[in-house]
């Protein structure tokens, strides 16, 4: 972001200055659910094991997280295009079940519009295997695809976005009601899609990445 902006400074010397500044790098530990193997999770394999991607909307990944809100949690559930890294879809509710996960991919369906064969991908939670959203995919022409048993890495790109959302934004902060949170949400997304630069994205944001590959 820097060299961006012209202004030129190496790694080293911005790590002295934040020593010299008492700064230290913003951290968030996530919260990992463990829903619990089911026989018919057996049926869905890991489609996107050495699957190279060259455009957008060729696979998607989604997972969900847990936030407080006062004495309550609440559950955002996102879902990312891997490609560009970009969110194109979210949706936040009190219950962690199939209905928050329908609402997030018809959030990126309806703003995307992808083509049928695009791929799914998220973990083994029953939010996903319910009979609902599978069959929500199948009639869309998605084509889904789970975590291999014991494998959280799979899905490392959605966490990795979880994390930076709580290390950014979240940790630290005290939210009174849900729609301040939403609010912190849905500016954060637009900071992370647009502003955010990644580095295995040659240092763009997610739409600035989009926009490039397109020419």
């Amino acid at each position: 972001m820097l060299a961006q902006a012209g202004i030129k400074v190496s790694r080293k010397r911005v790590a002295r200055l934040m020593r010299e500044a008492c700064l230290r790098a913003r951290a968030a530990t996530l919260y990992h659910a463990n829903p619990g193997t089911h026989a018919f999770f057996g049926n869905i394999p890991n489609r996107i094991r050495k699957l190279k991607l060259s455009a957008p909307d060729q696979l998607w990944v989604g997972d969900i997280t847990y936030l407080r809100v006062g004495r309550s949690w609440r559950y955002l559930a996102a879902v990312m295009d891997r490609y560009s890294r970009r969110i194109v879809g979210w949706c936040l509710g009190p219950r962690k079940d199939a209905k928050l996960t329908l609402c997030a991919l018809n959030r990126a369906v309806i703003r995307r519009r992808p083509d049928e064969g695009l791929i799914f991908h998220s973990d083994r939670g029953i939010e996903y295997a319910a009979f609902d959203y599978r069959t929500r995919l199948a009639a869309l022409g998605i084509v889904q695809s789970m975590n291999r048993p014991g494998k959280p890495t799979d899905n490392a790109h959605m966490e990795s976005c979880f994390h930076s959302f709580k290390s950014d934004v979240i940790h630290g902060q005290r939210f009174r009601g849900e729609e301040q949170l939403r609010t912190t949400i849905r500016s954060y997304v637009c900071y992370y899609n647009g502003i955010r630069a990644h580095s295995a994205l040659e240092y763009r944001s997610p739409i600035n990445f989009e926009r490039m590959r397109a020419y």
